[in-house]
């Protein structure tokens, strides 16, 4: 069931692109307690093409096993972020079948890279599914788990015209008491991509919420609005 033969491909490559002086300055900055070979994201994107065309899936089954694998054996964080590109492939694009893959990438992924790393694919998802994702977002904006909760918040982010202003009103504000930063970073990431869209609603937002937006998410919604 599992493409092994892909999976060993992408391995080899990113191993013969690691670079370990890059991977130090990765590694400091991520602050995180997964190694990282020092590739850079477009390449990492490359090997996974590379990959796929020249070991091919069977089926949205197989891509799905594969991604799993890939995510739950990977030693270094490129490993981690090619399951993720992986899924960016058009067999697995806009298929609801993916959502537990996203969601155990977002739980046991737990942090920013990654979760933010499966946005645009949930984004993806809601727009094409949307009285399957509706629900779930709202669920998960409530969540115990921060991440969770942060991917629901930035789940509209590249949906511009298309955004569901209901479901973002309520996500954002079964949130804003929190005061986890990347949570208040999400809200105000979230109202400014939205500003590009819709500046009026996101300034009636802010200031209906005075009170209750932190001074980071009021600061990051208005960033690129006039005073």
């Amino acid at each position: 069931m599992v493409n092994r033969d892909l999976i060993t491909a992408i391995r080899t490559m990113l191993m013969e692109r690691a670079d370990p002086v890059r991977a130090a300055g990765a590694q400091a900055y991520m602050k995180s307690s997964v190694l990282s070979l020092g590739v850079r994201v477009p390449e990492v994107r490359r090997c996974v093409v590379a990959a796929a065309a020249a070991f091919p899936f069977e089926s949205p089954k197989q891509l799905r096993a594969s991604v799993l694998v890939l995510w739950r054996e990977a030693q270094w964080r490129e490993e981690k972020y090619a399951a993720i590109d992986l899924t960016g492939l058009r067999l697995a694009a806009k298929d609801p079948l993916t959502l537990p893959v996203y969601e155990e990438i977002i739980r046991t992924g737990a942090w920013w890279d990654f979760v933010d790393g499966v946005s645009q694919r949930i984004c993806a998802l809601l727009l094409a599914q949307r009285p399957l994702m509706t629900p779930v977002l709202l669920r998960w904006s409530t969540d115990d788990d921060f991440w969770i909760r942060r991917a629901a918040i930035t789940s509209q982010l590249k949906a511009k015209s298309e955004t569901d202003t209901g479901l973002l009103r309520t996500v954002l504000e079964a949130n804003l008491a929190d005061p986890e930063l990347f949570i208040r970073k999400a809200i105000g990431w979230a109202l400014r991509e939205f500003a590009k869209t819709n500046p009026a609603w996101v300034r009636d937002f802010v200031s209906e919420h005075a009170a209750q937006l932190s001074p980071l998410s009021r600061k990051e919604a208005l960033r690129h609005l006039n005073p």
